[in-house]
């Protein structure tokens, strides 16, 4: 990563706290975004994003000290919360019913491309001008994507229709309907768990109508976060990627030290950056291709998870045993590319387990879930393992064993009784306008309602 590590004079400490401080604004704003596209067009989110993203880059170009940088490194985070939440959900409203993950493959695959790209441009721009030349650039590249968001037509997604917003509000959003009160002054429509804050603050009170907004959001998000945690398959989809995401998080901090003590490798960090990369990106494109072909239904995806991430984890467990280092690079090479087919499937799961409109928090909340409870805290409880065993070996092995825990609960997954709900909720009451912004781009005339085999 481009830093000011020298201008800053920065420890070792502070300049891994740099590499991961947009975990915070991406882990807390995800869910925020998820539950604002219930009150404004999630097109238009995904164009505060892009602009938050913007500032913040520059921002990091213009930072004057650690303190600085951090901060806007936690807003870039924040902009990349809203196309976690809300792009997906887009991809698969508007894919063909037949190529629905391949789209999605399309679309993650970009992770891995951006890396690399990442690091070719920072090493040309930051080499050749300055790391704040870098970021700057980034800021510039993005900005055409960050107008096209405010003022193309923005689609609808599937399960929202923001001209009934007063509907979910009540009159206290919506000015003609204001003298709808009841006869102790509360307005109609206002959820029950938010009357009593709303009596106690004073009428026609800012204060008061901003805190009996908030009120009602978080009675909303809990509400929605009941029933996502009701739906068994969505549950199970994402225990298994917890387990996924622990072993991924550990290979990319741990894999390159644990390379070079154990096959004492010269570039430890490019060879296993390369392998990732390159693996990332045909895995990826791989896994969504394939489940097309098969039919994509839910169980069909727990199949494809189940026996990629088995496969996967048996050439990487085999390629730790081998003392040479020609063995290791091809079997941990095809191990990479079996366990990153997993990325269009597990999160075609994500959203065709819940009901449209809760898509962009199940989308949210996978991401929370997967790094609070996987790859953040599987970095340090591998390193105290290590510190523990002394023997890099065994520690990859013990690591790469985890990857049962995803196998277990996607071959689980199989066996539940799993229905497609993409289609669940009709579009009956919704204008024609918007009918049609729901309906995919490239339609390949197969709208019906697919269920799991």
């Amino acid at each position: 990563m481009l830093t000011g590590g020298g201008d800053f004079s920065l420890t070792n400490f502070q300049d891994g706290v740099l590499s991961s401080a947009f975990m915070v604004g991406l882990l807390v704003a995800s869910p925020i975004f998820a539950s604002l596209a219930k009150i404004h067009n999630p097109f238009r989110l995904i164009g505060v994003g892009l602009l938050v993203w913007t500032i913040a880059t520059a921002g990091c170009g213009c930072s004057f000290d650690f303190w600085s940088i951090t901060i806007c490194r936690m807003l870039v985070g924040v902009g990349e919360a809203s196309f976690i939440s809300l792009a997906a959900p887009f991809i698969d409203d508007n894919a063909p019913a037949a190529q629905k993950t391949a789209w999605l493959a399309m679309f993650y695959m970009c992770i891995p491309t951006g890396i690399a790209l990442g690091y070719v441009y920072g090493g040309l721009v930051g080499g050749h001008l300055h790391w704040r030349a870098a970021f700057w650039g980034e800021s510039i590249l993005m900005l055409p994507f960050v107008i096209l968001g405010f003022v193309i037509k923005p689609l609808e997604l599937k399960g929202f229709t923001h001209n009934n917003k007063t509907k979910e509000y009540g009159p206290m959003l919506s000015p003609e309907l204001q003298d709808e009160t009841s006869n102790n002054g509360i307005k109609q429509g206002m959820p029950a768990v938010v009357e009593g804050l709303a009596k106690k603050l004073p009428e026609k009170s800012s204060l008061s109508s901003f805190g009996t907004k908030v009120m009602i959001e978080i009675h909303h998000f809990g509400k929605d976060m009941k029933e996502l945690l009701q739906e068994r398959v969505y549950v199970v989809n994402v225990a298994g990627y917890i387990f996924y995401n622990f072993v991924i998080g550990a290979y990319s901090y741990w894999g390159p030290k644990a390379g070079q003590d154990i096959y004492h490798m010269a570039s430890a960090d490019l060879m296993f950056g390369g392998i990732t990369i390159v693996c990332g990106i045909f895995g990826t494109l791989a896994g969504g291709f394939i489940l097309d072909k098969i039919n994509s239904t839910i169980s069909n995806a727990f199949k494809l998870l189940s026996g990629a991430t088995f496969l996967g984890a048996i050439f990487c467990f085999g390629a730790f045993c081998f003392k040479s280092l020609y063995g290791f690079i091809p079997f941990f090479s095809v191990g990479e590319l079996l366990v990153f087919a997993t990325q269009a499937p597990v999160n075609y799961i994500c959203l065709h387990s819940v009901k449209p409109s809760l898509r962009p928090l199940s989308m949210a909340m996978s991401t929370v879930s997967i790094h609070i409870l996987g790859d953040v805290p599987s970095s340090p409880l591998v390193g105290l393992i290590q510190d523990k065993l002394h023997n890099w070996r065994i520690t990859a092995l013990l690591l790469t064993s985890v990857f049962i825990g995803a196998f277990g609960f996607w071959f689980w997954g199989i066996f539940l009784n799993s229905v497609d709900r993409f289609n669940e909720q009709s579009e009956h009451g919704v204008p024609a306008t918007e009918r049609s912004n729901l309906r995919p781009l490239l339609d390949d005339g197969n709208d019906e309602a697919r269920t799991s085999e």
